[in-house]
């Protein structure tokens, strides 16, 4: 239950003074549904306005003040949709258009009576031979001087809503803010001179200090550390049992390849946290084609010898069959019996593979989502292992590790390298481990960049890869057009560029993308990965999980609309086997410099961590630091910049609370209760209670 001190925060939006019925559909867009989702409602920037004696003094695009006399209206021919003007002219008798479109011209009637002078705030354009506002800011009948802030907020809007409206809105939840405790330790606050949560919160909102911004950064920051440090607590508080393998089905696994030196570091680590009783939680990141299967199977066997059951999750069905067909031939030898559990399994082949869980004949499952539904129960899991971590949360984590007779160990593995710089706001609750390390005998995969005009020359290339005997893959950003919105229009459509190849090609291409019909995509996909078909279109559905040696060129159509880790993972799909391979990156006509950079990294390097790296200083961090889902907020507050700045104290800040300050029973952990409700980080606290 939440704590009373923050009732006011969370009362619905419609408390505050003039939100009805036909006000809540923008706001709920936004997500503004309570008042302190408003108070959170930062500014997006700050407008500076100059006030201006006649329209001669401004430029073009600049924000001015100005007094303006109405001297006609014009409104548009009946049944045209066009804009209402006002003239209205300056003290020099200069003409400017007060342009409005739609519905909000109404106001402008009222507003600008002709004959009598008002001040106009807005943005100055011109529109043909005239000068325009479009949609003025502020109309009022006084000076300048009375027109508010010459500098002042301007916030992310939705259909309905108008600065000033949500000014309003935010001024008034501020008004409702109530005094809570201080959580931020107060050396932290003190060195860095921020203000109290309140004043931050005020002060955010009229833009006046940057430390405010800062503040309410670090109490997200600090909200997120400390619910992850919860969750690593509550882990090693639950009952848990030790594994120790004797080797036995290890010593009979056949790899045709010697372990890295990273990869046996990492299982080193793994055996001797299976070896303890407190449940693991060990993040195993890797490059692609680093062999973090291999790996993950040495920890699947460690629990097996030790006579308990082992899980893989994957995101796909896709990637799940993929990890089931290179687990079972790994697994030859052995005699452990694996099986899949998707849910397209039905009827008796579902009830069998049940019936093997409870009574621990299955001994290793592999699966999606389904294998930790509420039917599915296990005779004694001893270890779940979580393929692409972060496409589940923390939610979902703990629903398969309840499914032991005590809490199993959980190891997750991502192929998403994650810069250093952002793997504590992420997996702050794990320990890590790193291949840093190819196997040998991973060949560098040779990347070009290939202006889009040269297509036909690709698809001859195509044509002769194919005649050599090789298979191919070709992908695109969409799976089809989408007629009537300018700003997906060209965007390459994979079942567009498959029916091209499919007249050039015939029966040797296949088509798989994630709106496909399972079976359909199951048939196209097991066509290509036994040779059948040659030639795979494809969206980034295949992204991870496909693993098909014969496959030795890759082409991403409009390369410059993916991002640099979906680029990576793309083009890590080949180079599997002994053969040479070739990735070719289709670039349009038009590139920024970022675009440019972007490609020209991709063709340098392929050490995935340096890409990850770079790209945060390319492009930012948005895509990292929203992948954690159910039930883990993304961050709303801190951008990239205090991210990397901020986290380190903050996490710091959390231990410090958690493991010397008495922890959330103290004084200030009290106050850390409140933050981790405000930041919805609750699931933190739940864990404390049982839930």
């Amino acid at each position: 239950m939440r704590p009373e001190a923050l009732n006011p925060l969370f009362a619905e939006v419609q408390t505050l003074e003039g939100v009805g019925p036909k006000l809540m559909k923008p706001l709920e867009r936004l997500g503004l549904g309570r008042v302190k989702d408003v108070a959170y409602h930062l500014p997006e920037r700050f407008v500076s306005r100059r006030a201006i004696a006649d329209l001669d003094e401004g430029a073009e695009g600049e924000q001015v003040i100005i007094a303006l006399t109405p001297v006609e209206h014009r409104s548009p021919r009946a049944g045209s949709r066009g804009p209402y003007r006002v003239l209205a002219q300056d003290a020099k008798g200069n003409i400017c258009a007060l342009t409005w479109f739609g519905k909000a011209a109404y106001a402008a009637k009222k507003l600008l009576p002709v004959g009598e002078r008002r001040w106009i705030a807005g943005r100055l354009d011109r529109y043909g031979d005239m000068l325009q506002i479009v949609h003025p800011d502020h109309i009022e009948v006084e000076s300048a001087a009375n027109m508010g802030r010459l500098s002042e907020p301007v916030y992310r809007l939705s259909e309905g809503l108008t600065q000033p409206r949500v000014a309003g809105l935010v001024e008034q939840a501020l008004g409702r803010l109530p005094e809570l405790p201080e959580w931020i330790e107060p050396g932290q606050l003190e060195r860095s001179g921020w203000p109290s949560w309140r004043e931050a919160l005020r002060l955010a909102h009229e833009g006046t200090d940057a430390r405010a911004r800062d503040r309410l950064a670090y109490d997200e920051l600090l909200a997120n550390s400390l619910a992850l440090l919860l969750v690593k607590a509550e882990g090693r508080r639950r009952k848990g049992q030790a594994l120790v393998g004797d080797g036995r089905l290890r010593a009979k696994l056949q790899l045709p390849f010697a372990l890295t030196g990273a990869q046996a570091r990492s299982i080193a680590e793994i055996e001797g946290d299976m070896a303890q009783e407190a449940p693991m939680l060990r993040l195993l990141q890797g490059d692609v084609g680093a062999g973090k299967t291999v790996v993950a199977l040495n920890a699947m066997l460690i629990a097996v010898e030790a006579g308990k059951q082992a899980a893989l999750l994957a995101p796909t069905e896709i990637l799940a069959r993929q990890h089931f067909e290179t687990l079972r031939k790994m697994l030859g030898p052995t005699g452990v019996e694996i099986a899949l559990l998707t849910g397209r399994a039905k009827g008796r082949e579902r009830e069998s593979i049940l019936m093997g869980l409870m009574d621990g004949s299955i001994q290793l499952l592999v699966g999606t989502h389904a294998i930790f539904q509420d039917t599915v129960s296990y005779r004694d899991l001893g270890l779940v292992v979580i393929d692409e971590q972060h496409r589940f949360g923390v939610a979902q984590r703990l629903a398969l590790a309840g499914k032991g007779r005590r809490a199993p160990h959980t190891l997750a593995m991502t192929a998403t390298p994650i810069p250093r710089s952002l793997t504590l706001a992420q997996y702050g609750e794990m320990d890590v481990s790193r291949l840093d390390e190819m196997p040998p005998g991973r060949q560098a995969i040779d990347t070009r960049v290939v202006a889009m005009e040269r297509v036909d020359d690709v698809v001859a290339g195509v044509e002769r890869h194919l005649a050599s005997g090789q298979q191919a893959y070709w992908v695109c950003p969409m799976v089809r057009e989408i007629d009537g919105v300018p700003d997906l229009a060209d965007i390459a459509a994979a079942e567009a560029r498959y029916a091209a190849l499919k007249e050039r090609f015939g029966d040797a291409v296949v088509l798989v993308h994630g709106q496909l019909r399972a079976e359909v995509k199951d048939a196209n996909m097991e066509r290509f990965v036994s040779g059948q078909a040659k030639l795979l279109v494809a969206t980034t559905v295949i992204e991870v999980g496909v693993d098909v040696p014969a496959a030795t060129l890759m082409v991403i159509e409009q390369a410059e609309r993916f991002g640099l880790a979906q680029l990576h993972q793309l083009r890590g799909r080949v180079g599997r086997g002994a053969e040479k391979s070739v990735c070719l990156l289709l670039r349009g006509s038009e590139l920024s410099e970022t675009g440019r950079a972007r490609l020209a990294l991709m063709r340098e390097t392929q050490d995935g961590f340096r890409i990850a790296e770079e790209d945060l200083e390319l492009r930012g961090g948005g895509e990292l630091l929203g992948t954690r889902q159910s039930g883990e907020a993304a961050f709303h507050i801190a951008g990239l910049d205090q991210v990397q700045r901020l986290l380190p104290a903050a996490h710091a800040d959390a231990r410090l609370l958690m493991e010397r300050d008495g922890g959330l029973t103290s004084e200030r952990g009290e106050a850390a209760r409140l933050l981790l409700y405000l930041f919805e980080r609750d699931w933190g606290v739940q864990l404390l209670r049982g839930g």
